[in-house]
């Protein structure tokens, strides 16, 4: 029975990736005040910074409608016939209601289509990786229990760490107060979020400076990996550069067994604005 991976555009896989491994993505929007923008169809994350850079109004983000999951999930059902099985795995439902948008939608539709439907409670690349290993892993005849019980073991283990430039757009998104903000700017402090266990963004550590920062989250994984073999994605936001300096010294540090470097894409980079530097890690 073919098996289709079916997430939203905030999972960040490269089109390419997602087009060679048959994964569907329904896109988030995007507003810049009147315009409105589909998460990267119509504005790529290059186009996206660029504007963000030039624009006096934050923008805002949307959820998919759950006509837009029922097309579809109605467009794969045509494409692969009855027999197909969907999984789909979506950004976290403490963020967006994009979960609750692809629940209603399989509700909407016949029971005789198979849809399982995942709150992978993360964000970004780190959902996105699990799409790719998972398509994958449909592509060499896994059956969809073993597919289903590596995304449990990968939802349960994976570790993210995100270091942001600016407190500027998480100040003005309400995640922290503006006199914080005012501060922990004046005090270059650069403070190191992740995902909690629900899939809200929390408070991992704060210091001074990018270097002790990702000094910090290279400790923290080391902690986690234990010297056994592991699996990394790094992730920024208009700095490729130093993405790829980091992911060069992850490579000399851990025992690495596959890579990927990665754009934060429109709707994060919403929230987390330019120079976003994040790293995610799993045991191989």
């Amino acid at each position: 029975m073919p098996i289709v991976i079916l997430t939203d555009s905030a999972s960040d896989i490269d089109a390419s990736v997602r087009e060679s491994l048959g994964i569907v993505a329904v896109p988030l929007k995007v507003m810049f005040g009147p315009e409105t923008y589909q998460d990267g169809v119509t504005i790529s994350s290059t186009a996206f910074f660029e504007k963000l850079s030039q624009s006096s109004v934050l923008p805002t983000t949307s959820q998919p409608s759950p006509l837009e999951f029922a097309e579809a999930y109605k467009a794969i059902y045509e494409k692969y016939g009855k027999d197909v099985q969907i999984i789909a795995i979506m950004l976290s439902a403490a963020l967006s209601g994009t979960y609750q948008s692809a629940m209603i939608a399989k509700s909407m539709l016949e029971e005789s289509i198979d849809i399982t439907v995942i709150d992978s409670r993360k964000a970004s690349y780190v959902h996105g990786m699990i799409c790719v290993d998972a398509a994958k892993a449909a592509q060499e005849g896994k059956s969809k229990q073993q597919i289903l019980d590596m995304i449990d073991r990968y939802l349960d283990e994976v570790q993210v760490y995100f270091i942001v430039d600016t407190l500027e757009f998480l100040q003005k998104g309400g995640r922290i107060g503006r006199a914080a903000a005012v501060i922990g700017s004046l005090l270059n402090i650069k403070p190191i979020l992740t995902l909690d266990p629900v899939g809200y963004v929390s408070a991992f550590d704060k210091v001074r400076g990018t270097k002790k920062a990702l000094n910090r989250v290279l400790e923290a994984l080391q902690e986690y990996s234990q010297g056994k073999p592991v699996k990394v994605a790094v992730l920024h936001s208009s700095v490729p550069d130093q993405a790829a300096e980091i992911l060069e010294r992850i490579k000399q540090e851990f025992q690495v067994t596959d890579s990927h470097l990665e754009e934060i894409g429109p709707v994060i980079g919403t929230h987390t604005g330019p120079g976003l530097l994040g790293i995610v890690m799993v045991k191989a």
